[in-house]
């Protein structure tokens, strides 16, 4: 019998922890998820029933990949904000980032800080050689987030049954911008 031991990764920045999901989340993320602002630019709000669902599936992506998305939590109101992470892209080997905060958080630099956190897990720890990301074209506040971590545009797309802009850095080009 062979026993493996799975250890998630968590990760403090200067404003941010970035932790496991717990059960305990569902009502922060379901105030996320719920809101039609913040959900604007994804697939949409969802239910209660469906946040609940999605963080169940965070945590199997983390067993079965060794990455995923991680709850967000703001250092000084000790809240859980948002997710931010590393999962594959629709029907695809590609990894990619992505973030969702509490709409109170924007404008902040926040999801900045916690996209250059995942992008470091997934080149430092994961090796990954390339990560991708993804906006829509009208999502102009996340393309900057996107271009801020150091990622280039490369093509418009149709992923997740919608136009995108995609944009995508490699390890390489990462460690020579980034201060690690």
């Amino acid at each position: 019998m062979v026993l493996i031991i799975f250890i998630m990764q968590e990760i403090e920045t200067a404003r941010l922890y970035l932790r496991q999901f717990t059960p305990d989340d569902l009502d922060d993320l379901y105030r996320i998820y719920s809101d039609p602002e913040t959900m604007k630019y994804l697939a949409g709000v969802r239910t209660r029933e469906a946040t609940e669902i999605a963080i169940h599936t965070m945590l199997e992506r983390w067993e079965e990949n060794n990455f995923g998305m991680w709850a967000v939590v703001h250092k000084i109101d000790r809240k859980m904000i948002g997710r931010c992470g590393l999962g594959f892209l629709d029907q695809t080997p590609e990894v990619e980032l992505g973030y969702t905060l509490d709409k109170v958080y924007w404008n902040q630099g926040l999801a900045t800080e916690a996209s250059f956190a995942s992008l470091n897990y997934g080149f430092q720890i994961l090796k990954l050689e390339r990560i991708v990301a993804i906006a829509r074209p009208e999502n102009i506040a996340s393309q900057r987030v996107i271009q801020k971590v150091g990622m280039k545009y490369e093509k418009n797309a149709h992923y997740y049954e919608t136009d995108v802009v995609y944009y995508s850095i490699s390890r390489e080009t990462y460690e020579s911008k980034v201060v690690l």
